[in-house]
């Protein structure tokens, strides 16, 4: 009986520290904390960039569903290696997901050029005020939280580096709807029209 609940746990969360993390995360979107990483002007979007901490798995992932939607898009990672490929089981469950990413190569902080219209899309609440503290108070580009645009909202979308293939199942499934709904909010940021999947 433990065994199944942990399992659906991981399944759902990743680890008791990811669904500790999402209620935090919850919480402070609850009380208004998290407002600022709202998005603030859609408008403005000309450019999605999705962040995460090592730009193989999440971040990675985002860019390719973005890309099939039409999407100007980039990935970066805050802390990484730039040209590191994405890990076996990412590959593997992008590959369940209809959206392969074999010829991702990740790109660091430090390797990225922030352009005016940007809209910076990371995974979790700690990573929004790391992209605040590094953008040093830019005004043209804009930070949110993409699991904002699930349904629930999901703030905290724990990294799923070495977790359970069912754990990257629901993660990239939960990143896949969130690029879905927020391309409907960025008409700017189109590129080309979205692709069609079979």
């Amino acid at each position: 009986m433990i065994s199944l609940l942990r399992d659906r746990l991981n399944a759902r969360f990743g680890t008791w520290r990811g669904l500790v993390r999402l209620l935090l995360a919850r919480a402070e979107r609850t009380t208004g904390r998290l407002q600022p990483f709202e998005l603030q002007d859609p408008q403005a979007v000309r450019r999605v960039v999705f962040v995460c901490l090592g730009n193989i798995c999440r971040s990675a992932y985002a860019e390719q569903v973005a890309r099939a939607e039409g999407l100007h898009t980039a990935s970066l990672g805050l802390s990484t290696t730039t040209g590191v490929g994405s890990p076996d089981p990412a590959l593997a469950a992008a590959a369940r997901q209809q959206m392969p990413m074999d010829a991702h190569r990740a790109r660091d902080w430090q390797d990225f050029i922030v352009q005016p219209g940007d809209l910076l899309l990371a995974m979790e609440v700690r990573q929004v005020h790391e992209l605040t503290r590094r953008l040093g108070g830019r005004d043209d580009v804009q930070v949110a939280l993409l699991g904002n645009w699930c349904s629930p909202p999901f703030p905290h979308l724990h990294d799923p580096f070495t977790l359970s293939d069912a754990y990257f199942d629901t993660c990239f499934a939960r990143v896949r709807q969130a690029v879905v709904r927020l391309a409907n909010d960025i008409p700017n940021a189109r590129a080309l029209p979205a692709q069609k999947r079979g």
